[in-house]
């Protein structure tokens, strides 16, 4: 019988695993097979609502990077709040390195803003690296917009890491406030809030960004800080 794991190794492209290898230092190269995210994604789908979907769900913790990927794509797939909540509370733990975290957005949670929003406080508060990763990434998802709070920069701005992939999603965070919240992020940047590798990492990122006009670009570039 062909299980999920003889189907990820069947996906297996050697000069992609060297790749990503590269790419996602925290996962040693032997836990990697290279199998690319479409893939993932359609065996996600061909899975989707099956027996050997659930248990492999309950199965805590995966040893390939493509397990802990379809894992996340799988969770996606789960439209009901409440189920989808508890399998991500159990996996979050599990999850070691950024590409896994940031390839987890399921599509449920954007149905239910307040509790979710209540959910980030606890991530945020972790003293799990890609929980709180998560927690940001999720709060910079789904709260820039329309249900924006001026409290939640701050929330962001607290959170105190010697974590390089902490410390860098707080970065894109507020370089993605200065593009659609300039008004509420740009306070601290000029006042300091940030840490300094985080306070430039995240003027880099919004000069680079093409949904920051030029005009505010040229403040930022002003805000730039050497010590």
């Amino acid at each position: 019988m062909t299980t999920i794991r003889d189907r990820l190794y069947a996906l297996a492209d050697e000069k992609n695993a060297a790749f990503a290898a590269k790419l996602i230092p925290t996962v040693p190269p032997e836990r990697i097979l290279g199998a690319r995210t479409p893939e993932l994604r359609r065996l996600a789908k061909e899975l989707k609502g099956t027996r050997e979907a659930e248990r492999f769900l309950d199965t805590l913790p995966h040893e390939l990077l493509e397990e802990n990927h379809l894992h996340a794509f799988l969770l996606e797939q789960i439209r009901d709040y409440d189920a989808c909540m508890a399998a991500l509370e159990r996996f979050l733990p599990y999850i070691d390195n950024w590409a896994t975290c940031d390839s987890l957005s399921p599509k449920v949670l954007k149905k239910h803003r307040p509790e979710l929003r209540e959910k980030i406080r606890d991530w945020l508060q972790s003293d799990r690296p890609y929980t709180v990763r998560f927690g940001v990434k999720m709060l910079m998802d789904h709260f820039l917009d329309r249900d924006f709070d001026p409290g939640d920069p701050e929330l962001v701005a607290q959170l105190h890491w010697d974590h390089y992939y902490v410390n860098m999603v707080r970065a894109w965070y507020f370089a993605t406030a200065l593009a659609r919240q300039y008004e509420a992020a740009l306070p601290f940047l000029e006042n300091d809030r940030l840490d300094l590798w985080t306070h430039n990492k995240a003027i880099q990122k919004a000069i680079e960004s093409y949904r920051v006009p030029e005009e505010h670009k040229q403040r930022l570039r002003q805000l730039k800080r050497k010590s």
